[in-house]
């Protein structure tokens, strides 16, 4: 099934474009239907095929500005997990619990990024990306998450800084992805308020150090995850399960270190410093575009994202979600909300996969079940929906007026394989990315502001509890080795950036 052909626009000019007379000229339906029919296998003899245009010329075109990149994050691809006085993180101790991560696979080495650097930014720049979403790790800024600062930490992004910067590319730092020093879990971690007072901390020493440089921030990646799963499930560092009222003030605390970040942008950030959220709300897709099952999507998008979103974009928890939590509310202090709802610059969504609603019975939103045979990517979460491009920017923008988005994170993991000449022929990958952006252009196409989108990931990773048996990046990691190998959905990219266009 060619998703690409139900989602993508046509440009004014096109068939079903306005201006268009709607009727195919004899030209455009040769031009399809030979099109199809080399899809299935070739041309039948005797048809006289017209020149077609080059294979990009009617591609979607992305703005001029828009800023095409790669995203990493450091626990997964620096290693050096104890070198240079860097401290202990929540996922170096819950990696080395039996049991916990596939194979029992521990990030202290990872992508050797530490080291490696510099031969990671060469590369970047061969494939002509320009944009970068890196993270900084806390536990190599502040060992013991507070108290004295570890220089060496700071060098370190000092050098790396100004490594991109020299090489054409700019930087766009996320301050918390997930490597909580392990000595502030040993006092409470997420569950406690010290924790974000300390952050705060940080917050202020990496702004102050590096925002001279560093335009761009991004404070805390995916609260539902490093809470939800950290702390509710536990198949995540630091590996806990607790009862709603402790994770609500988890949640609550974790929404307090985003409005520090905003706050140390605003006082310490130089000029035309931007800073915002990145999340990954579940994103909901009619299961058919007409106004009772949009308007259900739009419900239910809601009632799900309402206890992150509402708090940063309209200073408060909804009324529901408090009612229904009862006496496992969060404790809220003077001040917070107006610290946590700070106005930002942007919203980063970090979309993989969704789900589909429908107007059910008295137009209550239905949920509709994926068959077991649903396309996905090689973990079970990772349903394949294009359209969730479209929908996670529309329900943001029309729910909590978001006015400006960057994709921070978009990705597949496959189970690559190299080939006996040395490729990674990864046409799934490709396909995906082909089609996900041609829901993100309709996006764009009607007037969402979406400013940039960062491929998941630059290269293979440590991919957390499943360690490095889950490959998501366009550069293959050989681990033994550690030999970088650009795979065929790089080289595609590397296109779409320099046409600015679908290819």
């Amino acid at each position: 099934m060619n998703i690409e052909r139900n989602v993508l626009l046509p440009k004014s000019g096109a068939p079903g474009a306005p201006g268009h007379p709607g009727r195919l000229s004899r030209r455009e339906f040769l031009g399809a239907g030979i099109l199809g029919l080399a899809a299935c296998g070739g041309i039948p003899a005797g048809i006289a095929a017209e020149p077609l245009p080059a294979i990009n010329a009617n591609s979607p075109q992305f703005p001029k500005d828009f800023a095409w990149g790669v995203a990493t994050a450091a626990t997964q691809i620096e290693g050096a997990a104890a070198e240079d006085g860097k401290g202990e993180s929540i996922w170096d101790r819950f990696a080395a619990e039996p049991g916990r991560v596939v194979g029992g696979d521990t990030p202290a080495v990872a992508c050797d990024h530490y080291h490696r650097y510099p031969q990671d930014i060469r590369l970047m720049g061969e494939l002509g990306i320009r944009n970068y979403r890196m993270s900084i790790a806390w536990p190599r800024i502040y060992p013991q998450g507070d108290g004295p600062v570890n220089t060496k930490g700071l060098d370190f992004y000092d050098r790396l800084i100004d490594a991109l910067l020299a090489g054409g590319i700019t930087p766009f730092a996320t301050m918390f992805h997930w490597d909580l020093p392990q000595a502030l879990e040993d006092r409470g971690g997420w569950r406690v308020r010290a924790t974000p007072e300390a952050f705060a901390v940080y917050a202020d020493t990496i702004v102050k150090k590096l925002g001279d440089r560093v335009r761009n921030w991004m404070s805390c990646n995916e609260i539902p995850c490093f809470i939800g799963k950290g702390y509710g499930k536990g198949d995540h560092a630091p590996g806990c399960k607790e009862p709603p009222k402790v994770l609500n003030q988890c949640y609550h605390h974790a929404l307090l270190a985003h409005g520090h970040a905003v706050r140390a942008v605003r006082q310490h950030g130089a000029a035309g410093a931007r800073v915002g959220l990145v999340h990954n709300p579940d994103t909901i897709v009619p299961v058919t575009e007409t106004p009772d099952d949009i308007e259900a999507a739009h419900r239910q998008y809601g009632w799900e994202s309402g206890p992150i979103m509402g708090p940063v974009f309209k200073g408060a928890y909804p009324a529901a979600w408090l009612e229904r939590a009862g006496q496992a509310q969060p404790e809220i202090a003077p001040g917070d909300m107006a610290l946590i709802s700070m106005p930002t610059d942007f919203l980063g969504l970090n979309i993989y996969g969704g789900h589909f609603c429908r107007a059910g019975k008295g137009s209550q939103p239905e949920s509709l079940p994926l068959p077991d045979d649903y396309p996905r990517g090689t973990l079970p979460w990772l349903n394949i929906t294009p359209q969730t491009m479209y929908w996670g920017v529309r329900h943001a923008a029309e729910h909590y007026g978001v006015k400006n988005f960057y994709i921070s994170e978009n990705g597949v993991c496959q189970d690559d394989v190299v080939t006996p000449k040395g490729e990674v022929l990864d046409i799934g990958r490709l396909e995906f990315y082909r089609n996900y952006l041609g829901c993100l252009h309709r996006a764009i196409h009607e007037g969402f502001n979406v400013q940039g989108f960062f491929a998941w990931s630059f290269m293979d990773n440590y991919e957390w509890a499943e360690g490095y048996a889950k490959r998501f990046g366009i550069v293959h990691i050989d681990y033994p080795t550690q030999k970088r190998t650009p795979k065929l959905s790089a080289g595609w990219y590397a296109k779409v950036i320099r046409e600015g266009a679908m290819v």
